[in-house]
């Protein structure tokens, strides 16, 4: 019996073997030059883009949360504090949370990342003009240099993310209004608070031969600087995983969880490839709760995922299966932040159908606030329509299994883009604060 036991390991390990990706190297990312992304630093971290400046990008993608924010739904404009102490300001109360679980933001700059947002709506197409397909359509400027570069300023025209409401700022008012590009749109207004601030101006006329004067920086510019910043400072392939893929060992129970990722457990069906992702949009049952995403002139709390962006039937309740790099740190899971526990979600993800109709709310991380977070999932015909759309076989797992998976996940934690390279600056050129987690 111990040499068929033997037999079986190794060739559930061969299995694996040939199913695993390979390692990870330079030419599967795009170039960064260093400079450039020191410059995107500053303004990654700089509330100046905020419609009322209090609001920066790492408010919501914070290195020390995993470059997320560790709650479900948080609040953007309207927000005070950082992560689970994030609280609803009472002198500038925010009108909903932010309808989706904000991302991590690792290796972003892979070549592969090309189709970005939870439902994809921003995705790399070379018959536009501008090499982007987004909702703006033809409206959206040439000049970005990646889908990354893109995805980083689409948070600024957020009511609730950055922007700000109509009545309390310029940019609100001009978001309100539809006026996003050209001169005085959004952007460029924005690009003139930036152009304004000498440090910056001096930095992009030294790193841009296209920008002589500070008049010539546009929102394009901008962009690509903290694109290159995200790309530099977050690019993860130094974890025990990728050591693993270059000839070296993992633990045992890691070891059994790499075999049933990989194996029997049919994680990487969706999960594949270097970042464990098909950049595919897929149906899983992730709960919904919060406002849900809706248009302007819609009235519901439901959030109908890539249906949203293509109208197909068959992509209702669909979004794109995310990259599972640091995935033990970026904790809570799922298009709405439903689970925090990641054993938790793994078992739902296993059996997504169950695991919509057993879920414990108490998973939920959500700062206070005045509304019905779980109104979706109160009306079981949405509950029922959410389940409904599911098309990926369950599959049966027991706990020790659930465990071994989870150890195995635990390898894809990489210390060195954790720390990130850059770090966050002591200080930025507009003077604001720069939001930090106690």
């Amino acid at each position: 019996m111990k040499y068929a036991a033997l037999f079986c390991l190794l060739f559930a390990t061969a299995t694996a073997a040939q199913q695993t990706p390979t390692a990870v190297t330079d030419d599967d990312f795009l170039p960064v030059d260093l400079q450039e992304a020191k410059l995107g630093q500053l303004l990654f971290y700089d509330p100046i883009l905020s419609g009322n400046k209090q609001t920066a990008c790492a408010t919501c993608h914070y290195p020390a949360l995993g470059t997320s924010d560790a709650v479900s739904l948080s609040f953007g404009d309207g927000g005070i504090g950082m992560g689970r102490a994030r609280s609803a300001d009472p002198d500038n109360l925010p009108e909903k949370r932010i309808p989706r679980n904000s991302p991590a933001l690792f290796n972003l700059g892979a070549e592969e990342f090309t189709v970005l947002f939870h439902d994809g709506r921003l995705e790399a197409d070379p018959t536009r003009p501008s090499g982007i397909r987004t909702p703006m359509g033809a409206d959206m400027e040439v000049g970005f240099a990646s889908v990354l570069s893109a995805q980083t300023m689409f948070p600024v025209l957020s009511r609730d993310e950055m922007a700000g409401s109509y009545n309390e700022n310029p940019i609100g008012a001009l978001v309100r209004q539809g006026r996003i590009t050209g001169k005085g749109g959004a952007w460029d207004v924005l690009s003139r608070r930036v152009a304004d601030i000498p440090a910056y101006a001096q930095e992009f006329t030294r790193l841009y031969p296209h920008i002589q004067t500070p008049d010539d920086i546009s929102f394009t510019d901008i962009s690509n600087a903290i694109a290159a910043f995200v790309a530099y400072e977050w690019r993860s392939d130094t974890s025990p995983f990728d050591a693993y893929l270059r000839g070296g060992t993992l633990p045992s129970p890691a070891q059994s969880g790499l075999q049933l990722f990989y194996g029997s457990a049919g994680c990487s069906a969706c999960h594949s490839g270097p970042f464990q992702t098909d950049h595919k949009f897929h149906a899983m049952a992730a709960p919904q709760i919060g406002p849900g995403k809706a248009a302007t002139f819609q009235d519901h709390t439901r959030d109908e995922g890539r249906f949203r962006v293509t109208g197909n039937a068959d992509d209702l309740y669909a979004f794109r299966t995310p990259s599972l790099r640091n995935v033990a740190l970026t904790a809570p899971y799922g298009h709405a932040g439903g689970h925090a526990n990641l054993a938790a979600f793994v078992a739902a993800h296993a059996d997504p159908v169950q695991g919509l109709a057993a879920y414990d709310r108490t998973q939920a991380i959500l700062p206070p606030y005045t509304s019905d977070d779980f109104m979706v999932l109160n009306d079981p015909a949405q509950v029922h329509a959410i389940a409904d759309a599911v098309r990926t076989p369950a599959v049966s797992l027991e706990n020790d299994e659930i465990d071994a998976i989870v150890a195995f996940l635990h390898t894809l934690t990489d210390p060195i883009s954790i720390a990130g390279r850059l770090g966050v600056p002591n200080a930025v050129p507009s003077g604001g604060e720069i939001a930090t987690v106690d």
